[in-house]
């Protein structure tokens, strides 16, 4: 398929390079089949990759642009897209690229697909080896002084994987790869890589190495044997938790696709834990290679070449990189060659309502509220924003009486534009809530964290209450897991949450504030729907604030406490995907200072401390640091605190923490503890 020329304003040349046709754009840079002319009728092809009109001022952009260029330089293997030149015209940065005249893994899976053909299993070998190999070259590429770069590729993917007309296998974009010395520009946190290709840590933003780049070689085969999507379905946010969780329900579905020894080395490839994982490209390269020789099968070049002429896919390429959707500028919209991948195969069925258009506004008409107090005061009158603080905060519920644009007063469940508030049991504060209660009493700091050990160790299921004066939170636990956590303070809601960490600006959640009634009442669809955020970052968002209110009630210095057994918030939610205990954990280094520990230990101080000889559970679990361990390793029966401090491995307030946390999680033990 040829691809349409530059558009009347775009370039014609960049340096030495004729740009004859635009053959994709992704969401920083687009790319153009160029040739550069010499003397003598000498002619080379290339592709030309240059920061989109758009975001050729914004600094990160260039920076990370500049990044590639010089990271990619270094990198020369038969297996990767190599960078011949980097230059500079008009102020406008460009790269020149090897041109690789064939398909994209994408347009094969797509081809096979549209076709009800199965891929051969030799082809989907081959191209998997030789991503392998090419990261394997990639993971291991040095500097000029020979220290590891420890380059991380982030975004292997379908449309990443470039096949020519002969066969030979190519890995291109490492503009969002990582290095070393590029860590300035792509901490953990920060949102790169193309739904559906992505590892579990990437998905909740940890810290990535480079088994994450074999996690989405391992989604890139597995949709090649299958020849349909590994993470797919429902919204945007339902693909992220398949992946975070690793639900490889679509292989166990496709049984009669994926031979036994190609699901086994799929199965360990796309293991949730890293280290569970292929440690090394060439590791996963080794069990692939041990399935063609059990099988004596011919993996290479020239039968795929064979393949993709037989599906019509050796045609001039259509694009080097894979489009992103809603990245495309007005005249791209019409211009760009469509760059198709598997991803369009999910074609999932939103659930979230389009984003209203029609200017600023967004179509919503503001709407003044009165609100009757069970006591009768009336505050008001207010905005639905507002109104919706009040609910949130526990300042207003189910027993409270609304009146709208100067209407009559009416029970709150009247309203549909309340009716989450009023019937969801976790946003409720107002209500008992029905169940076993099997823990009720005051708040002890003592005990604070033995409770919530046991909760998780007993693998309860229920919800945790905290009350202090106009203060609650409701802890949601499935099975000794935190599922959900609400709570009263405002600061802890979710709209302040993204505000304080510069997410998204007071106005934009007032907005989606305002769009709530279309979106079920839920802020973090509200947002996702008007752009504000992506769902990724809707699904962080959620997933760091949920574990910061759980954290946060360790802070909590008095107050009653109760758990009500068998009790469900009945809202959607995203598991954490946490240990519970490395919660715990968390919480007693955030919410206990070293004199409140000391305090606590006081009586203890001259006693004999002995560990549990079969402990509940590992210590491993907690994720203690390096000192907090090495002081529960040093307790022998004999040691006491005083001793442990007086022993300089670790300052006084690292002692009490590990031995406080040991007493409350049963790992060690000492006399008279627990306290009353």
């Amino acid at each position: 398929m040829s691809a349409p020329p530059p558009p009347p304003d775009g370039p014609k040349a960049l340096g030495p390079y004729q740009l004859v046709n635009r053959i994709a754009t992704g969401g920083m840079a687009e790319v153009y089949f160029a040739r550069r002319a010499g003397p003598h009728g000498f002619q080379k092809n290339v592709a030309v990759k240059r920061i989109l009109p758009q975001l050729a001022a914004d600094a990160d952009f260039v920076a990370m642009f500049v990044d590639e260029a010089r990271m990619c330089a270094r990198l020369c293997h038969p297996n990767i897209v190599q960078v011949f030149d980097f230059g500079e015209q008009d102020e406008e940065l460009y790269m020149a690229m090897e041109f690789v005249d064939g398909t994209t893994g994408a347009k094969l899976i797509r081809a096979a697909a549209t076709r009800g053909e199965d891929i051969p299993l030799e082809v989907s070998l081959h191209v998997a080896l030789s991503v392998l190999r090419g990261l394997e070259y990639a993971h291991n590429a040095r500097d000029d002084m020979g220290r590891l770069l420890y380059l991380v590729h982030r975004d292997v993917s379908p449309g990443n994987v470039l096949i020519d007309r002969s066969g030979a296998v190519k890995l291109t974009d490492f503009g969002i790869a990582r290095a070393a010395e590029f860590e300035r520009r792509t901490d953990a946190g920060q949102l790169k890589g193309k739904l559906g290709y992505m590892s579990p840590e990437q998905v909740v933003g940890k810290e990535l190495d480079h088994r994450s780049d074999l996690f989405t070689v391992g989604i890139v085969l597995a949709e090649m044997v299958t020849v349909r999507p590994l993470f797919s379905g429902g919204r945007e946010l339902d693909v992220l938790l398949r992946i975070r969780d690793a639900d490889l329900t679509a292989i166990d579905r496709s049984a009669g696709r994926v031979p036994d020894d190609v699901r086994g080395v799929l199965y360990r490839a796309l293991a949730k834990d890293p280290s569970l994982r292929y440690q090394s490209a060439s590791s996963f390269a080794e069990a692939l290679e041990e399935i063609v020789r059990r099988r004596r099968l011919q993996v290479g070049p020239s039968k795929t070449a064979a393949w993709l002429e037989r599906l019509g896919l050796t045609e001039p390429i259509g694009g080097q990189l894979d489009e992103e959707p809603g990245t495309e500028s007005a005249h791209q919209k019409t211009s760009v060659v469509e760059v198709v991948g598997p991803e369009d195969l999910r074609k999932p069925e939103s659930e979230r309502p389009t984003a209203p258009q029609g200017g600023a506004t967004h179509d919503v008409s503001p709407q003044i509220y009165k609100v009757r107090m069970p006591d009768g005061t009336e505050l008001g009158p207010m905005s639905y924003p507002r109104l919706i603080e009040l609910f949130a905060t526990g300042a207003a519920g189910s027993k409270t009486h609304i009146a709208r644009e100067g209407g009559s007063f009416k029970a709150a469940s009247q309203f549909t534009e309340l009716t989450r508030f009023v019937t969801s049991p976790a946003l409720r504060w107002d209500d008992e809530i029905a169940g076993e209660v099997i823990a009720k009493g005051a708040l002890n700091r003592a005990r604070l964290p033995s409770v919530l050990f046991r909760l998780a160790f007993d693998r309860e299921t229920g919800v945790l209450v905290l009350r202090d004066k106009n203060r609650r939170k409701k802890v949601y636990i499935v099975e000794g897991v935190p599922e959900f956590v609400a709570s009263t303070e405002k600061s802890e809601l979710l709209g302040e949450h993204l505000i304080a960490r510069g997410q998204v600006l007071r106005m934009e959640v007032e907005m989606a504030l305002a769009m709530l009634p279309r979106f079920g009442g839920r802020l973090g669809d509200a947002l996702v729907g008007l752009g504000v955020l992506r769902p990724i970052e809707l699904f962080r968002a959620i997933h760091e604030q949920t574990q910061e209110r759980f954290i946060e009630m360790f802070r909590w210095k008095q107050g009653e406490l109760m758990f009500v057994r068998g009790a469900r918030s009945h809202e959607e939610t995203f598991p954490l995907g946490v240990d519970p205990y490395e919660l715990i954990a968390r919480g007693v280094r955030d919410g206990y200072s070293g004199p409140e520990l000391e305090a606590l230990l006081s009586p203890y101080v001259e006693r004999a401390i002995e560990p549990v000889v079969l402990p509940p559970m590992r210590v491993e679990s907690f994720r203690l640091t390096e000192k907090e361990s090495k002081a529960l390793r040093k307790i022998d029966g004999k040691a006491t605190l005083t001793k442990l401090i007086a022993d300089g491995a670790a300052d006084s307030e690292e002692v009490s923490r590990a031995v406080f946390l040991g007493l409350s999680c049963e790992l060690i033990k000492v006399a008279g503890w627990p306290p009353d």
